[in-house]
C-alpha cells in the first residue's frame, strides 16, 4: 500500500532517571541523573541506561500529562462496563464524546497521542545510542538487553496509538533538526506489520529472561503477551501456533503463577506477586497540579481518586472519596437469577461464590456518598480504589500521588490467551499445556466449577476476570462484537437526589467505519497544512 510521508515533531526530553525500587543491579536506584543526547562522545552503558529510564517513565505519566490519560479509563469508558460519571454531565467533555464515540478532531485524547510518542521518541534515542556503542564497542550483555527494552517500550507505546488511531506515524529513527523531524503516516495494517517487526527484533537479541531480572523492567514473557494482544486483535491467524507457544513457554517456564487470594493482588502487598508478569513502579512524591508534560517528576497515579464516589464517607476507614469517574454499571455485580439491568444485559456473575465479584466492585450505600453525574446507585470500580495511606508522604499533591502500580499483564491472561487460541481459534497445542486446563486454573481460583472451552465461555471468563483493567473494549472489537454490545439507547435508574428519583439515558452507536478509530488530533493536522507531509485525517 502505498505509503504518506508527513511531518512528526519528535520531543525528547530531559528527564529524572532514578525513579524505581531494586531488587538487583542499580537501574531502579539509580542516582538523579539526566539521560545523554544521542551521539555525545562517549557513549556508555552508563548513559544508555538513562536513556531507557526516560522511556520507561512514561509509563508513569499516563494519568496527567496534558490533560487525564489513563488507558485504563480510557478504554473501559467506551466498553460497557462503566459510565463517564463525573461531577457533572460535561464535566472532562473528552470523555464525554469518548465514550458516546462521538469525538471529534477538536475534542480529543490529545494528551494520549502526545505522550506516547514522546515515549516512542525516548526509545528511538536509546536504539540509537546502543547501536553506536555496539559500533564503537561491539555487543555488551547490558547493551543489548537495554535495546530491547527499548525496542518493547516502543512497541508498547505504539501499539496504543495504533488501537486508537490507526493510521499513524511509526517512526524508528532518531529524528534531528537536519532530518526536518520526517517520519512516515502509515496504515492501520502497515502499522501492525512495523509493531511486529520491533518485538521480532527484540526477541532476536537473546537479551531477555522470562522474568525481570530488576523489578520493573521488561521481561521475555512481557514481549510474549504484547505480541499476543496484537496479533490477536488483528486477528493474524498466520501467527495463532506462534502465539500459543509463546504462552505454553511462559506457562511451563514455572516462573509464573495465579495469586491465591485474588482481592489481595490488588493491594501493595500484591505488587510484583508470582502473577504479575509486567507493570508500572508508580512511587511516593513528585508531581503537583500544574506539572508539564516535559516536567521529570511525577512518580504517583491518580487513578484511585478518578474512580470513586464523591465525598464518600466509608464507615469500614478502607476507602476514601473520589471524583465520581467510571460508574460501574450494576449488571456487573449481579448474579445469576437476579433482574436484567435497564440496559437489557443480564447478570454476569453466575454466583455469590465468584470472589472476582466482590473483589472487582465496591458496593456502596448511596447514602454514604454524593451522587453525581450517571451515578449507578453505589457500583465502583475497586481493584485500583482510593485506599487509605496509598497517597501517604507523596510530596506532591496528594490527589495524584498513589503508589498503585497498574498491572499490565498477568499471568491470568497467558492461561485464556493459550484457551482461546487452542480451544477456540485452533492454534496448535504446545509443550504439552491443555486448553481446558487452563481455563480450569482460571476458574478454580475464582472459586467456581469447571465449564467447557468455547468462543462464548471464554467471552464471559475473560469479561469476569479482567473488570476494570481496560481490556473488554478492545476484546469486543476483536471478537466482532462491538456494534451488537455497544450500540445502546436506555434509561438508566440512577440514585436518589434530594429525594427524588433520578435517571439518566444513556444512547449511543458505534459504527465500525466511524468508531474503530478517533480522528486525528487538529493540532497535529495543521501542523502540517501547506506542507508536503500533509496528514490524511482518519475517516469522519
Amino acid at each position: 500500500m502505498k505509503t504518506i510521508r508527513i511531518l512528526f515533531i519528535s520531543i525528547i526530553a530531559i528527564i529524572t532517571a532514578g525513579f524505581f525500587t531494586s531488587c538487583g543491579e542499580d537501574f531502579l536506584t539509580a542516582s538523579s541523573t539526566n539521560s545523554k543526547p544521542y551521539g555525545t562522545d562517549p557513549v556508555s552503558e552508563q548513559s544508555i541506561n538513562e536513556n531507557l529510564a526516560a522511556a520507561y517513565h512514561i509509563l508513569l505519566r499516563d494519568n496527567y500529562a496534558s490533560g487525564y490519560n489513563s488507558v485504563l479509563l480510557l478504554s473501559d469508558m467506551r466498553g460497557d462496563d462503566c459510565f463517564k460519571g463525573g461531577e457533572s454531565a460535561g464535566d472532562q467533555r473528552q470523555f464525554v464524546n469518548l465514550s458516546t464515540f462521538t469525538c471529534n478532531p477538536t475534542q480529543n485524547i490529545y494528551g494520549f497521542w502526545q505522550l506516547f510518542y514522546r515515549g516512542v521518541a525516548r526509545c528511538n534515542e536509546t536504539v540509537a545510542n546502543a547501536n553506536l556503542f555496539i559500533e564503537e564497542n561491539g555487543a555488551t550483555d547490558k547493551v543489548k538487553a537495554y535495546k530491547a527494552e527499548a525496542l518493547f517500550l516502543r512497541a508498547y507505546f505504539m501499539h496504543w496509538i495504533w488501537l486508537n488511531w490507526g493510521n499513524v506515524p511509526y517512526p524508528k529513527a532518531l529524528t534531528t533538526q537536519e532530518t526536518q523531524f520526517i517520519a512516515e503516516q502509515y496504515t492501520a495494517d502497515e502499522v501492525y506489520e512495523r509493531l511486529i517487526e520491533d518485538i521480532a527484533e527484540c526477541e532476536a537479541l537473546g537479551a531477555l529472561q522470562m522474568a525481570s531480572y530488576e523489578l520493573g523492567r521488561v521481561n521475555l514473557a512481557a514481549v510474549y503477551m504484547l505480541k499476543a494482544i496484537i496479533v490477536m486483535y488483528q486477528k493474524d491467524n498466520s501467527k495463532y501456533s506462534e502465539i500459543a507457544a509463546n504462552m505454553a513457554a511462559i506457562i511451563n517456564s514455572g516462573v509464573y503463577g495465579l495469586m491465591d487470594d485474588f482481592d489481595k493482588m490488588w493491594l501493595q502487598e500484591g505488587e510484583f506477586c508470582k502473577e504479575n508478569i509486567f507493570e508500572t513502579n508508580a512511587g511516593r512524591g513528585g508531581t503537583a497540579w500544574g506539572t508539564s508534560a516535559g516536567n521529570p517528576y511525577g512518580f504517583g497515579t491518580n487513578f484511585p481518586r478518578f474512580i470513586g464516589p464523591r465525598d464518600f464517607n466509608d464507615p469500614t476507614g478502607e476507602f476514601e472519596d473520589g471524583w465520581g469517574f467510571g460508574p460501574v454499571r450494576p449488571y456487573l455485580y449481579r448474579v445469576a437469577n437476579e433482574q436484567t439491568d435497564a440496559d437489557g444485559k443480564a447478570p454476569l456473575f453466575e454466583s455469590a461464590a465468584d470472589v472476582r465479584r466482590k473483589a472487582s466492585i465496591n458496593y456502596f450505600d448511596v447514602s454514604l456518598y454524593k451522587p453525581a453525574a450517571q451515578d449507578t446507585r453505589g457500583h465502583w470500580y475497586r481493584k485500583y480504589a482510593r485506599r487509605a495511606g496509598y497517597n501517604a508522604g507523596t510530596g506532591g499533591d496528594g490527589d495524584i500521588n498513589f503508589v498503585n502500580n497498574m498491572r499490565i499483564f498477568r499471568y491470568a491472561e497467558t492461561l485464556l490467551n493459550y484457551a482461546e487460541l487452542v480451544g477456540v481459534m485452533g492454534a496448535n497445542a504446545s509443550g504439552g499445556v491443555l486448553a481446558q486446563n487452563c481455563l480450569d486454573q482460571v476458574r478454580t481460583r475464582a472459586k467456581v466449577a469447571s465449564i467447557p472451552v468455547n468462543q462464548t465461555n471464554i467471552e464471559l471468563e475473560r469479561h469476569r476476570e479482567f473488570i476494570g483493567e481496560g481490556k473488554r473494549y478492545w476484546d469486543l472489537i476483536r471478537w466482532d462484537k462491538a456494534v451488537s454490545t455497544l450500540t445502546e439507547n436506555f434509561v438508566q435508574l440512577s440514585a436518589d437526589k434530594d429525594g427524588q428519583p433520578a435517571s439518566f439515558v444513556f444512547s449511543r452507536t458505534w459504527d465500525p467505519a466511524k468508531s474503530k478509530y478517533l480522528p486525528i488530533p487538529e493540532e497535529e493536522v495543521n501542523a502540517r497544512l501547506g506542507t508536503p507531509y500533509e496528514i490524511i485525517q482518519n475517516p469522519y
